[in-house]
């Protein structure tokens, strides 16, 4: 299987459905939406208990090399963590501030929204959203 990807940094039109809509295609699963392309994500579901407890347990820093590699053209990141906004863990916050990364965390609607609204004032935004049904 091809990994999925659409060069350069597009607004999202629509999410939901298990997946998001941009540049007149779809996409089923989650998403990253980098300055240098839109790639598919491998992201983990985010369990109850994390939830339960207010933290994105299931979030590790290993899930966002791709990230990480266009860290100098990110000025923040946006992190779709699913129908709910649910807190980095503090050790996942300062992993990614180490790499220059300033990560924000909420919804993936709020955060879809929010990265359009800051795609279109041409900032150095990038997302990271799981996708919600």
């Amino acid at each position: 299987m091809r990994q999925a990807f659409y060069p350069g940094q597009v607004p999202i039109d629509a999410y939901g459905n298990g997946g998001f809509r941009f540049a007149d295609m779809s996409h089923r699963g989650s998403l990253l939406c980098l300055p240098g392309g839109m790639h598919g994500w491998e992201a983990v579901e985010i369990g109850q208990a994390a939830v339960a407890a207010g933290e994105a347990a299931g979030l590790r820093l290993g899930m966002f090399e791709a990230v990480i590699a266009e860290a100098g053209a990110i000025a923040v990141l946006l992190i779709g963590t699913g129908p709910t906004q649910v807190f980095l863990t503090p050790e996942l916050r300062e992993a990614l501030a180490a790499h220059g990364l300033h990560a924000e965390a909420m919804a993936t609607g709020a955060a879809a929204r929010t990265y359009n609204v800051l795609l279109a004032e041409k900032r150095a935004v990038a997302a990271a959203l799981i996708a919600v049904d």
